[in-house]
This record gives structure tokens, sequence and C-alpha cells, in this order.
């Protein structure tokens, strides 16, 4: 099992950061952190890192924390006890927004979409808010030339969308203008193949565009396919974390499709 006190990538948290010696701070750091819903526990001195330009892998059976995790670390959570940090900076206690406002994203689980608003105007909200009026009409090429599905919809209903496809205009909200972390929990959930494929070759790229990933997902495979670096929970705390090709044996024992 991983010393709590170091992080994914084997280097050690707690009190030090990058400001302090020399080094550039993580971007995402979770240092003992509990939390709860209400009277019920979930998290469990959890502690954790994502490098700027990095992607990790939050993985875990059914249960163990995963989705918990992913709302603390973007603050729609708050944490019991524990610190967060982001790009070296305390955000303990912020709220969402905030988070928000300083570059990260929470793409969540399920979909969100207004369902008597076209695609185009389902996305055009988005972009407007964040990169201006003048912004959209490339923000709106940049979403149909990734997701090919959108363009052939943009006129219809979000409402009478497939479910895959809410999921995909849930997801080209965010990553059209991507921003510094995203958080993505479980976008695969109730895909078909050909979807889940459109969903990880964007991933992908805004990766390699140098946007930081903290990944939930159920298809492991996939999920280590894009990863640097992986993070496995049990019961709300850190079993082991670490490089992917540290964690060989314990990355095969995982459940769920590859």
């Amino acid at each position: 099992m991983s010393d709590p006190g170091r992080d994914a990538g084997g280097g050690e948290t707690g009190e030090r950061d990058g400001a302090t010696n020399g080094a550039r701070p993580p971007l995402l750091e979770l240092i003992d952190v509990h939390a709860a819903y209400g009277p019920f526990r979930a998290l469990f001195g959890v502690s954790l890192t994502v490098r700027e330009g990095s992607a990790v892998a939050l993985l875990g059976s059914n249960g163990a924390g995963k989705s918990t995790v992913a709302r603390v670390a973007s603050g729609l959570l708050p944490v019991t006890s524990g610190r967060i940090r982001f790009a070296g900076k305390e955000v303990t206690g912020r709220r969402a927004y905030q988070f928000a406002q300083l570059g990260m994203a929470h793409a969540p689980e399920g979909r969100s979409v207004f369902a008597s608003l076209t695609v185009e105007e389902n996305l055009t909200l988005p972009f407007r808010r964040s990169l201006g009026r003048a912004g959209v009409p490339a923000a709106l090429d940049r979403a149909y030339t990734a997701f090919p599905r959108l363009g052939e919809r943009r006129y219809q209903s979000g409402g009478t969308l497939s479910g895959g496809e809410q999921r995909m205009l849930s997801l080209a909200a965010v990553l059209v203008n991507p921003p510094r972390l995203l958080i993505v929990d479980e976008l695969s959930l109730g895909l078909a193949p050909v979807l889940i494929d459109e969903v990880f070759r964007t991933l992908t790229a805004i990766r390699d565009e140098g946007t930081s990933l903290l990944v939930v997902e159920q298809h492991v495979g996939r999920a280590l396919s894009l990863a640097d670096d992986a993070v496995l929970l049990s019961k709300g705390q850190v079993a082991q974390s670490g490089p992917i090709e540290e964690l060989g044996e314990a990355l095969a024992t995982l459940p769920g499709p590859q």
C-alpha cells in the first residue's frame, strides 16, 4: 500500500510545495482529505496529485469513492478535513464556481442538457459565457468537427437526442474551450462503443494540447491508455498509487470492461 504522505507520482505531499523548493507545484493536490454526505463518511484521508499536463486515472470498484473524490476536487462537495491546492494555492473551502474561475471544469456522470433548446443553443450558451459573442462561431465549428454527429443534429432539440448524444453534447460544451484541469466522471457510461471511441479521441487530443486530466472511468483499459499515473481507491481510501508501469499487478485485478 502506498504511503499516504506520497503522491500519485511518488513525490512527497504535505507542507512542502513547489513555491518553497523552486520546483513547479502540482496542478492539483488533495492532502489527507476526508469527506461525508451528512452523517455518512465517504473519504478517509485521501491524498493524490495531478501534475501539470498529465493525466491521472482514478480507479476502483463501485462504491470505492471515485465520484466523491471528483466532486471534492472540483468544489462540489466540501471536505470535512484535509486540504486542497490548485497550482500551489490553497483552495480548501472555496465554492465550485471559484474552482471554475481558476481553470477547472467537471464533466459529471449523467447528462446536463437543456431539453427544450436545440443542440446549437445548448452549445452557444457556454461558449458565449466563456469566449464572448465573437468567439461563438469558431467554437461551434470546433465542436462539430470533434463530434460530427452533433453537427448533423444542430437544429434538433436536446431532449430528443439519444442518451449517448446528450453525453456528447455535454462533453463538447466543456472541451471546445479546454480548461487547465478537466475532471471527467464516467463519461462513457451507457455509450455505444463508437461513441466511446469519439469521447476518448477527444480527451486524448485535449491532453496532448496541455490540459491536465483526472479521469474516473469504468473502462479500465481506456483510462490507462490515456493516463500517466493511477490512483486505486478502496472503501474511500487510497490503496495504491503511482506511475502506470509500476502498478501492473494491482491494475490487472481491477474489475470492469477494458
